[in-house]
């Protein structure tokens, strides 16, 4: 007996029922992918975040804002130039020439221990140098945080009659000295080659800094308006363009 071919059965269309997938809580498994917006950050990290929206939104006195005017690439060039025949010797080198002078007076010689012209550092002793006036070009850095810690020196200098110049940044000026950032760096003295160097950087400073700290004292910072603000004050002018 032949077997009786299996009918094909067909389901209808609506026998199972679509449904779209929900992502809340309890429903389906969100696919994975970039979840930096849901992560929450530390606290210090949020912090921060904050601080430098606040910044962005609040005028910036006089005192602060002087720092974003720096010497352009071409002037921090020469300035560079001229600090980095100026870097301060190193352990080895001290050491080697403190033994040098020590066995010098141990044969009773007077061969004194001469100590290499360099650059000042330290804002306690950039402070004091600058106050009896034995500095001869002052370095600061734009980028010092918390900014109190230099935002005074500029006014220091000018009534000390001293050039100085901001520049960017403190990690570089503490790559010259050997640090991990400086804040301020002085010149008290160069070589003879490298007057006319100095005086060309003085003569800069004085055109670019000192001559208009008067004039730079009265100018504020902008504010930076958030994206809301700034839709609110396009629509306000819209609004009073159609009338």
């Amino acid at each position: 007996m032949a077997k009786k071919a299996a009918a094909k059965v067909e389901f209808p269309n609506n026998m199972i029922e679509k449904k779209p997938r929900v992502f809340s809580i309890g429903g389906d498994i969100r696919p994975s992918g970039d979840l930096t917006r849901f992560v929450k950050w530390p606290k210090y990290i949020r912090i921060q975040r904050s601080r430098r929206i606040l910044y962005q939104r609040i005028k910036i006195p006089p005192a602060i804002n002087q720092f974003k005017q720096t010497f352009d690439k071409r002037q921090a060039g020469q300035l560079f130039r001229l600090l980095n025949q100026l870097k301060p010797e190193s352990k080895a080198a001290k050491a080697e020439r403190l033994g040098d002078a020590a066995a010098a007076k141990a044969d009773g010689k007077s061969a004194a221990s001469k100590k290499p012209v360099c650059v000042k550092m330290g804002i306690n002793h950039v402070t004091k140098l600058v106050e009896e006036k034995e500095a001869k070009l002052v370095v600061i850095a734009h980028d010092v945080d918390p900014i109190e810690i230099v935002m005074w020196l500029p006014s220091l200098c000018k009534a000390r009659g001293i050039p100085y110049c901001i520049v960017k940044s403190k990690a570089r000026l503490g790559a010259l000295v050997g640090k991990k950032t400086a804040t301020c760096l002085a010149i008290t003295e160069v070589k003879s080659e490298h007057k006319a160097d100095l005086d060309s950087l003085k003569q800069l400073c004085e055109a670019h800094f000192n001559s208009v700290y008067d004039q730079t004292m009265k100018v504020w910072g902008d504010a930076v308006s958030s994206d809301r603000q700034a839709a609110k004050v396009a629509k306000r002018a819209a609004a009073g363009a159609t009338k």
